[in-house]
């Protein structure tokens, strides 16, 4: 079973000042078009190829378009042993800030 967070939830976080480590598998030509603030990209073709950005101490949450590729990317790295969270309805129901 994957964590999930709700974009009212994670905009509730960020209003309350808290760190959050969060991370967006979107494709270059999707961001362009609006990330939440903070967040860092990488591609969902790249995750296996930046481990070592993770650490196993922290939680990450994954966000896409929609939440099916960043649901993906929870599952892989769940499975090595990283602590995630998918957000869920993705960037499609983000009504937050943007960068």
């Amino acid at each position: 079973m994957i964590p999930e967070i709700t974009t009212e939830e994670l905009k509730q976080k960020l209003e309350n000042g808290e760190k959050l480590a969060l991370v967006d598998v979107r494709e270059d030509d999707e961001v362009a078009t609006g990330m939440v603030p903070g967040t860092k990209h990488i591609k969902m073709g790249e995750i296996p190829n930046n481990l070592d950005y993770f650490d196993k101490d922290k939680e990450y949450i994954f966000i896409c378009r929609s939440g099916g590729r960043s649901g993906n990317v929870c599952a892989y790295l769940q499975d090595q042993g990283y602590k995630v969270r998918n957000m869920v309805g993705g960037m499609l129901e983000w009504d937050g800030k943007v960068e």
